[in-house]
């Protein structure tokens, strides 16, 4: 007589059923990296139109929040605090060269007078040192935070957004300059793992791991190392038939290169004029023009690449609550910049507190929507106690 009990011994694994099917485990658990890449770039696109610090901070510290509770535990997540230092560092360039070659911004309230160098007559308009006033300060300070916190959007969608799975939602016709900036994308974070990982065996073997020798050092080891990677993906990439194409008739490929430079030109003079007040009446339709033929090319173009999807990204309803949170935050703010310049743009000369505006800060925070919308990453299981 067989027991009722069958498939429930001793290599059953804990927390499921007897006989129960194995759960399918889920695809990364994560959104179309389009979505995440319109969502960056809808924040950067904010960022470029104010220089208000206050509202630039609430930007910067949105996009951390997201990357803090969304990012993947993957290597190439890992290159958000890469892009943190950079714009770091532009920052303070910014400042550096406002102090040290000055600024067309007329001040009046002198911090400290450096010695000025004579330049010859060739060189007028371009100052080194002399006097450093606080207007100077507070204008470079306001410009050189508007491209920092570009920097930092850009990075956030580098670390929520697979460069694998981006690439695979390309148009074919973008394949091979997709493949490109993917590799390029992907070396980054390998490169930044191999510091950190030189650097923690130098540190091992009590050797100095900071400063210009530790740098050089750990420099040597890792350019040989990225050069052998580069080899092996080169090689890796020959052997499954990368760059190869498909015979398409001479008509086809007159007809895409036509459609694609008429559209290029299309968008540009589209978007010119709607920049410009004359162009107001024909700039929309030559840019939907513009756009619709771009398009047609590139998915003539598409016909040259020889490959398939599988298993595409599909755009599900976070991936489209994720991009429209970032055009939301985008579109606002422009409203607020042109209806309310001031508020968006504080005065340098002359120079007053920033204040924060209340309606352009909450359609920023709009932008937290991606944290509670998309489901959490994976993340590493904890090991089971032994029984």
């Amino acid at each position: 007589m067989r027991s009722g009990t069958r498939g429930a011994g001793v290599g059953a694994p804990r927390g499921r059923a007897a006989g129960a099917p194995a759960p399918r485990p889920r695809r990364g658990a994560s959104v179309h990296p389009g979505a995440w890449w319109l969502w960056s770039l809808a924040l950067g696109t904010a960022a470029t139109r104010t220089t208000n610090p206050l509202l630039l901070t609430l930007l910067v510290a949105v996009s951390a929040y997201v990357v803090a509770a969304r990012r993947p535990n993957t290597p190439w997540s890992r290159s958000y605090g890469a892009f943190l230092k950079l714009a770091l560092a532009v920052l303070a360039i910014r400042l550096v060269f406002a102090v040290a070659l000055g600024s067309p911004i007329p001040g009046t309230h002198t911090l400290l007078t450096l010695p000025e160098v004579p330049l010859p007559d060739w060189a007028q308009g371009i100052r080194l040192g002399g006097r450093v006033t606080a207007e100077t300060l507070v204008f470079a300070l306001y410009d050189g935070l508007k491209l920092a916190t570009l920097l930092i959007c850009v990075g956030a969608a580098n670390a929520l957004a697979s460069p694998s799975r981006l690439l695979k939602s390309l148009p074919g016709a973008l394949y091979e300059t997709g493949v490109a900036v993917v590799v390029a994308m992907t070396f980054a974070p390998h490169l930044i793992a191999d510091v950190r990982r030189l650097r923690a065996a130098r540190r091992l073997r009590g050797r100095p791991d900071r400063g210009v020798r530790g740098l050089a050092q750990v420099g040597l080891p890792v350019l040989e190392g990225a050069l052998e990677r580069s080899v092996a993906l080169a090689a890796a990439m020959d052997a499954r038939g990368y760059g190869r194409t498909a015979r398409v008739p001479a008509s086809v490929r007159r007809t895409t290169a036509a459609l694609t430079l008429c559209g290029l030109l299309g968008v540009c003079a589209g978007t010119y004029g709607l920049l410009t007040a004359q162009g107001g009446t024909y700039g929309l339709p030559v840019l939907l023009a513009g756009v619709g033929a771009a398009l047609g090319g590139l998915w003539l173009g598409g016909r040259r690449s020889l490959r398939t999807r599988y298993r595409p990204d599909t755009w599900d309803l976070p991936a489209f609550l994720v991009a429209g949170s970032g055009a939301a935050v985008a579109a606002l703010v422009a409203l607020a910049a042109a209806a309310d310049p001031a508020a968006l743009h504080p005065g340098v000369v002359p120079l007053v507190a920033p204040t924060l505006p209340l309606w352009p800060a909450a359609a920023v925070l709009l932008g937290l929507l991606p944290a509670f919308v998309t489901p959490a990453p994976d993340r590493p299981a904890a090991p089971e106690e032994p029984s």
